[in-house]
C-alpha cells in the first residue's frame, strides 16, 4: 500500500547548484563557505541561485574542509535573568550579521556547570567563546586555560576573572553603584540597605573584613559593593555591616533578608538592590510588611526593565547597556577568529541612572566639615 503523502524533497547538492549557476563546484563551495578567492558578483550570483534552489549547507562537511564551524559558544550565568537575555540579543544580532550561529548554555552561577559547558563547546569545535564566568579568586581556571591552549578566542562578559587576562566587555559597576547610592544620600538617607552582597559563610564584622570579602567575591558583586562603600565614605557615613546581605541569590532569600533588616532597631530608610531578583524580593518584603515605596522606604536598583517604568510609582533604576555588551563581545570574538591579533581589549561600558519616583527626599543631614 503506497502513501498519498508527498515524499520530502532533499536539499540540492553543490553539483546541482553549480550546474544551475553555470560555475564550477569549487567556486560554489568557496562562495557558500565564505572562504577562498571569489569575486563579489560571482559570490552574490551563487548565493542567489542556492537560495532559489533551497540549498542547505552541510555544516559538518564545511568545518572538515575549512576548519571553521561558523558557530560561537556562549556560556551565561542565568539565561532567565533579564540582563543576560538582553546581552544574548546583542550577541545574536551581531553574530547573525556575520554569518555565525550561537550555541548557548546556562550555568546557574555554578563553576562546575561552567567547566562542563566550556568542555562541551570545545568538543563541538566552536570558533570562539563568550563567557560570563562564575569563577572567583583562587578557583580552578583549567577550562579557560584549555580554551587558550587550543587557540579558541574567548571574551569575558559582565565579570572579570582574577588570574586570567582575556578580552572582556563589562560595565562600570563600581562607579554606577557609587552614583546610585550617592543619589539616595543626597536625598537625605543615611541607613541604606544593600541587597545582595557577596555570598559568604561568615558576614563581615567591620569595614576591613568586608574588604577581604570583596577581594574573594564574584567580580561584579565586589565592584557594586565597593561602589556602595565609596559613596558612604565620601559622605562621611559610618559603615554598618547589618545593612549588607550575604544570602544566596534568589528572590525568596532577598525577601527574607530585607524583612530581617526592616526588623532592626534602626531599620533602613532606603534599599539599593543589585539585580532584578533582589529588587523583586525587596518589593515582596515591603508588601508583606504593609510598607509602600517611596512613602515608607525608598528603593533604587540595578537592571532597568520595562516593568520598572510601569510600576506605581515608577522605579528609579540603573540601566545597563545589555545589548551593547553582547554586540561588542560578538564583534571582538569574531574579529579574533578572523585574525585580529592586537593587544587584549578591556571594554568598560557606562551604565545610566534612570531617575523616576521611587526615592523619597528626607530632611537632608548636616555633613561633617
Amino acid at each position: 500500500m503506497t502513501s498519498d503523502r508527498p515524499r520530502p524533497t532533499s536539499s540540492p547538492t553543490i553539483s546541482e547548484v553549480a550546474a544551475a549557476a553555470g560555475v564550477g563546484r569549487a567556486t560554489v563551495a568557496r562562495s557558500l563557505g565564505g572562504y577562498g578567492s571569489v569575486s563579489e558578483p560571482t559570490r552574490a550570483h551563487v548565493l542567489a541561485v542556492a537560495a532559489r534552489l533551497g540549498y542547505r549547507a552541510n555544516t559538518l562537511a564545511r568545518s572538515m574542509t575549512t576548519g571553521v564551524t561558523k558557530t560561537l559558544g556562549v556560556v551565561l550565568a542565568d539565561i532567565a535573568n533579564p540582563f543576560f537575555a538582553g546581552v544574548l540579543r546583542g550577541l545574536s544580532d551581531t553574530a547573525k550579521r556575520e554569518g555565525y550561529d550561537l550555541l548557548v548554555l546556562s550555568t546557574n552561577e555554578k563553576l562546575a556547570e561552567e567547566q562542563a559547558a566550556v568542555g562541551l563547546l570545545l568538543d563541538k569545535q566552536v570558533d570562539g567563546l563568550v563567557i560570563a564566568s562564575a569563577a572567583t579568586a583562587g578557583d580552578d581556571l583549567s577550562h579557560l586555560l584549555v580554551a587558550r591552549e587550543r587557540n579558541t578566542p574567548l571574551v569575558l562578559i559582565d565579570r572579570l576573572v582574577s588570574g586570567f587576562d582575556a578580552d572582556s566587555v563589562v560595565i562600570n559597576n563600581r562607579e554606577a553603584a557609587r552614583e546610585a547610592v550617592t543619589t539616595m544620600i543626597d536625598a537625605g538617607h543615611t541607613r541604606i540597605g544593600f541587597v545582595w552582597g557577596p555570598v559568604t559563610v561568615q558576614p563581615a564584622e567591620d569595614l576591613g573584613t568586608m574588604r577581604s570579602v570583596i577581594a574573594g567575591a564574584l567580580w561584579s558583586d565586589g565592584e557594586r559593593l565597593s561602589g556602595y562603600l565609596d559613596a558612604l565614605l565620601e559622605a562621611g557615613i559610618e559603615f554598618d555591616t547589618s545593612l549588607v546581605t550575604h544570602v544566596l541569590k534568589t528572590e525568596g532569600q532577598a525577601a527574607r533578608a530585607v524583612s530581617g533588616m526592616l526588623a532592626l532597631a534602626q531599620p533602613p530608610t532606603a534599599f539599593f538592590t543589585t539585580e532584578t531578583d533582589a529588587t523583586v524580593g525587596t518589593l515582596r518584603a515591603l508588601r508583606t510588611r504593609g510598607l509602600r515605596y517611596p512613602d515608607d522606604v525608598s528603593l533604587l536598583g540595578f537592571d532597568d526593565t520595562p516593568w520598572a517604568a510601569v510600576m506605581d510609582p515608577p522605579l528609579t533604576m540603573v540601566a545597563q547597556p545589555m545589548q551593547e555588551v553582547g554586540a561588542r563581545a560578538a564583534a571582538i570574538v569574531i574579529g579574533r577568529i578572523k585574525g585580529d591579533d592586537s593587544d587584549v581589549v578591556h571594554d568598560v561600558l557606562p551604565a545610566r541612572l534612570v531617575q523616576r519616583h521611587s526615592v523619597q527626599h528626607r530632611a537632608v543631614r548636616a555633613l561633617p566639615l
